[in-house]
């Protein structure tokens, strides 16, 4: 049978506040930390982590004391970690006692959880560096493995993330680059010469995540010993089980089951024949089975599986492009404060909740979503970004531009982006 490799990703974003068109000027404080909303960024996190950060730590703990043969990894953004130290540090400490057991890897991804890579090569290097740095200081780990923004990849990225020195990078197992292989076996991607690369596999990976509670779903109900058995059916060298931590406890609650799940999927593993392998153990001990070419950006979100869920409409692209013309001006200024709202900025879930195009993955872009519409996020964004702009273009370092050109300039944008999606019948739903 081959090995179970599980990963999984922890992140929650710093989530931009309702913000007018006239606090720009006035109103420099964007990310909603303080409201007395439900989707207020700490009782989001406190939400999250009583559901299931903390509860699933304990659990997870208690099987890797049991078992010293169990093992797992996490990526953890540093979005999450700032809020975690932040508001709740006794979580920081839980996923310490589980890294310190030696079982549990920690895996390097860009520190604000951002799509840098498609606009500034030179900002995905420093995200890179500061994540790396993160880590460091919270569980003196050195990371090997590397997983890009919602597992997105392509050879370029491969072949950059080998220069930075690591050993693999994760990666989604969609068909259109697989072909006729399996993704239970271990990759190069085209053009890089050492590096290797970790595809998920997403029909068992998605049984858990999205499947689990489904009643209407013909395995329903998914127990370990099951979910053990259908592995051992799998050829391959390792099986690669990849999902948002927050399956456990969140997405699929407490009461469907899925904490039993875990609780006994170890066991029930070790009873077909199987055994468990951090991403840098299967990086070190299989070998890989050629290359794979991925010529396009591959990703693990929604049924697309490509950049869509951040990069479909104007208003994505627009916005995006935007946030980075500002890039040179904020790193010339070299201004902590700014730099550091620009960054929160670059966080993909901004752009995530811009997209118009939810149907069958509407409930997944609905998640902790502040906005009643695509457009209402892209409104308030731009809005910030005007902010910041002024606000960087009003220091001595940086030549001013007047605040009503900036202003002008951005009612021109709203309002071809109104016209746009106005005449598009789907865009109704979310009016």
């Amino acid at each position: 049978m081959p090995k179970i490799c599980f990963y999984f990703q922890v992140h929650q974003p710093s989530r931009i506040k309702k913000y007018r068109f006239f606090d720009i000027g006035k109103e420099h404080s964007y990310f909603d930390d303080s409201s007395d909303s439900n989707l207020n960024n700490r009782k989001i996190l406190e939400k999250v982590a009583g559901k299931c950060y903390l509860p699933v730590n304990r659990l997870l703990l208690e099987l890797l004391k049991k078992d010293p043969d169990f093992k797992i990894s996490f990526s953890l953004s540093g979005v999450f970690m700032e809020q975690a130290e932040r508001w709740m540090p006794e979580l920081v400490k839980s996923f310490k006692e589980l890294t310190d057991t030696g079982q549990v890897e920690i895996l390097s991804e860009t520190y604000y959880h951002s799509l840098s890579f498609l606009k500034s090569m030179p900002e995905f290097r420093r995200q890179i560096q500061m994540h790396k740095r993160k880590i460091k200081e919270l569980f003196n780990i050195d990371p090997k493995v590397f997983r890009n923004t919602e597992l997105i990849f392509n050879n370029m990225i491969g072949r950059e993330i080998e220069s930075l020195g690591y050993e693999g990078i994760l990666g989604e197992g969609a068909d259109r680059i697989l072909g006729w292989r399996s993704p239970n076996y271990v990759y190069k991607p085209k053009g890089s010469k050492k590096i290797k690369m970790l595809l998920k596999n997403y029909r068992l990976s998605d049984d858990i995540a999205f499947r689990f509670s489904s009643q209407d779903w013909s395995e329903y109900p998914l127990t370990a010993d099951k979910f053990a058995y259908w592995s051992s059916l799998n050829e391959g060298d390792v099986i690669n089980l990849f999902m948002d931590y927050e399956t456990f406890g969140e997405h699929q609650w407490e009461s469907t089951g899925i904490f039993n799940f875990l609780k006994f999927l170890p066991d029930a593993i070790k009873k077909t024949g199987g055994n468990f392998a951090t991403p840098s153990e299967v990086v070190e001990t299989i070998n890989d089975r050629g290359e794979l070419d991925v010529a396009d950006f591959v990703s693990w979100a929604d049924t697309e599986r490509d950049l869509s869920a951040w990069l479909s409409n104007p208003m994505q692209d627009d916005a995006l492009s935007k946030l980075y013309e500002l890039e040179g001006d904020v790193v010339a200024l070299d201004d902590p404060e700014i730099m550091h709202t620009w960054r929160l900025l670059t966080t993909s879930d901004h752009f995530y909740y811009m997209c118009t195009k939810w149907f069958a993955d509407g409930d997944v872009h609905k998640y902790f979503n502040p906005y009643d519409s695509p457009y209402e996020a892209f409104i308030n964004f731009m809005n910030v970004l005007t902010d910041l702009r002024l606000r960087i273009n009003h220091s001595k370092k940086v030549k001013h531009i007047k605040t009503e050109e900036i202003n002008k300039e951005l009612s021109e944008l709203v309002n071809k982006h109104r016209k746009v999606v106005n005449n598009k019948e789907e865009f109704k739903v979310y009016a």
